[in-house]
């Protein structure tokens, strides 16, 4: 009597009453293979259909816009404003920077002319609009673009995520497509977090100071950096992905707090010649920022190498009382435009008295927290309506001075002042 044959998977061994099901083989007879192996085996199919599809679509996908339908700069700061109030000198340095980084893409290879590109710092109070104007921007352009934090940034081998991290989030918004992350626009918010401490060099590790700025040269410079497709080296065994930044164009913007002192310093410290006090009295002494200069942000904390490699340096005025005033109503997703809409999903029309709108802008400039303060007063105004409105059949609804002010005190938001 013959023992009959236990069927079980060709791959991994695996015996029928061990899996779902044993596919068989429609060559070889008594050939089988079992569910898991064929999930496995499709997964795989999967990841390298997918990188390849990426690749084939990179040489067709990758093609430039030509010059004519690219946005003129002038095109550029008339979309810029319509969301973001003033700051004219920002937006126009922020127009040309991207015109020319489109232009730079289009350039021949073989040129005897090589554009270099002109990275750029954006030197502002907090509430300016550094992260807004990133943003808004981000959405006209036709070039991979991303958002990305210098507060995390370590150097390697520390916690917190590696200078790499900045290409990792670039590839991402192209899906790893790397032609066309190499062609991309990379803003770092919060340049002036990474600014050493002190004015001599440190002679020992600055892991989250001097030491990332020394990292991010070769990123700004233009190099080819090996970049971890997930992030950080947690995994040592995933492959690197090969990028060139010769061609992304870095932003870079932080609100360097305290730096009006810098330039306060170096604009005092000629007092001998003819002439000096003239001059001096031409400074407006309400806007030090008109001012700033590559050696006060060297003063600040940059190192020189660094401030080499960002060649445009402008600044965002901080906002003074009609300009908040305007950033309350006239943008496309002012304030409050957004509380309209979200009272009139409920069916409830919502309405801004003149004389609330000033008191709210009249409370952010005394709180001196620029157009985030104006949020943070609009909420705590809203809370309670909020709250309340959708559970009632009131169908609308008006915000007052009195009633701006009584909910601030409720919310000890005016403790100080009554003090």
């Amino acid at each position: 009597m013959t023992k009959k044959k236990i069927e079980s998977c060709a791959f991994c061994g695996r015996k029928a009453t061990e899996t779902e099901v044993l596919i068989p083989s429609a060559i070889t007879p008594g050939v089988y293979l079992c569910s898991d192996c064929a999930d496995s085996i499709h997964d795989i199919l999967q990841e390298y259909r997918g990188e390849s599809s990426s690749r084939k679509g990179a040489r067709h996908d990758n093609a430039m816009p030509a010059l004519e339908s690219i946005p003129k700069p002038r095109e550029i700061k008339e979309y810029l404003d319509q969301y973001v109030i003033g700051q004219d000198s920002a937006k126009r340095y922020l127009s040309v920077a991207v015109y020319n980084h489109y232009k730079r893409l289009q350039q021949p290879q073989g040129d005897d002319v090589d554009i270099e590109k002109s990275n750029i710092v954006l030197v502002g109070p907090t509430g300016t609009g550094k992260t807004l104007l990133a943003k808004t921007i981000a959405r006209l352009l036709k070039v991979p673009f991303t958002i990305v934090d210098a507060t995390v940034l370590t150097q390697a081998g520390y916690v917190g995520e590696d200078i790499e991290s900045l290409l990792t989030r670039l590839l991402q918004v192209a899906d790893y497509d790397v032609e066309k992350a190499q062609k991309g626009i990379v803003f770092i918010d919060e340049i002036d977090k990474i600014a050493r401490k002190g004015d001599n060099p440190s002679i020992t590790r600055d892991v989250s100071g001097e030491g990332v700025q020394q990292g991010l040269l070769k990123l700004l410079e233009g190099s080819v950096v090996n970049v971890p497709p997930q992030g950080g080296r947690k995994h040592p065994e995933q492959r690197m992905i090969a990028v060139d930044t010769k061609n992304i164009l870095f932003i870079c913007g932080g609100a360097f707090d305290g730096i009006e002192r810098k330039i306060a310093q170096r604009l005092n410290t000629h007092t001998v010649g003819y002439g000096t006090d003239a001059a001096r009295r031409r400074i407006n002494a309400d806007s030090y920022l008109n001012y700033v200069a590559p050696q006060d942000l060297k003063s600040f904390g940059l190192i020189p190498e660094i401030i080499g490699r960002l060649p445009i340096l402008t600044h965002l005025e901080p906002l003074d009382r009609d300009a908040l005033r305007r950033v309350l109503t006239e943008p496309k997703n002012a304030i409050t435009r957004q509380y309209e809409k979200l009272f009139a999903m409920d069916g409830v029309k919502l309405n801004f008295t003149p004389e609330a709108l000033d008191t709210i802008v009249d409370k952010a400039i005394e709180y001196k927290l620029g157009a985030r303060g104006l949020r943070a007063i609009v909420e705590t105004v809203m809370i309670d309506a909020m709250f309340d409105i959708p559970s009632t059949a009131d169908k609308e609804f008006d915000v007052t001075a009195d009633y701006v002010r009584a909910k601030l005190q409720q919310s000890h938001y005016e403790l100080n002042s009554q003090s």
